[in-house]
């Protein structure tokens, strides 16, 4: 819901976004009136779930006692905290595809390397490109492919 406020750049959006650029926590009063903005679309008029708001009895307080909105049922994950630590820490990020990985509950095929990229080179198709060179020389690099690739369909 966050995400999708600052996306659509309203007030609160704006605001929000300037205190997540600035390092800064989204505050209270934001969220809520996300919140409250939200409750009011036609989506929302037979139910809602809120993960992980409210995290505080201010926060509750705000939303429940200052603007009405009643809570039915609270499910409480109760799970130790050495699993969520191996869970977490377990996490990784691909830089160049994006591609998510976990070392356990879903590894690469081959540690640190990519899968998505493995599938490509067997089709012959990855140019490898070395990105630690300065920026000029990468940008030659891209433009040789290219051109190599035109070449292709070209002739």
């Amino acid at each position: 819901m966050l995400r999708a406020a600052v996306a659509a750049k309203p007030p609160l959006g704006i605001k929000a976004k300037e205190a997540m650029d600035n390092g800064q926590l989204v505050s209270d009063d934001l969220v809520v009136g996300f919140i409250v903005e939200a409750l009011k679309k036609p989506s929302c008029q037979k139910g809602f779930i809120l993960d992980g708001f409210p995290r505080t009895v201010v926060q509750t307080q705000r939303m429940l006692e200052k603007r009405g909105v009643k809570v039915d049922k609270v499910l409480n994950f109760a799970i130790d905290d050495a699993i969520l630590e191996e869970r977490i820490t377990g996490r990784g990020i691909h830089p160049s595809s994006g591609r998510s990985y976990h070392s356990k509950f879903a590894p690469p095929k081959v540690p640190g390397i990519d899968d998505v990229i493995d599938y490509y080179s067997h089709k012959k198709i990855v140019a490898n490109l070395h990105a630690a060179k300065p920026p000029q020389e990468v940008t030659a690099e891209v433009q040789r492919c290219f051109h190599e690739m035109l070449q292709h369909f070209l002739f």
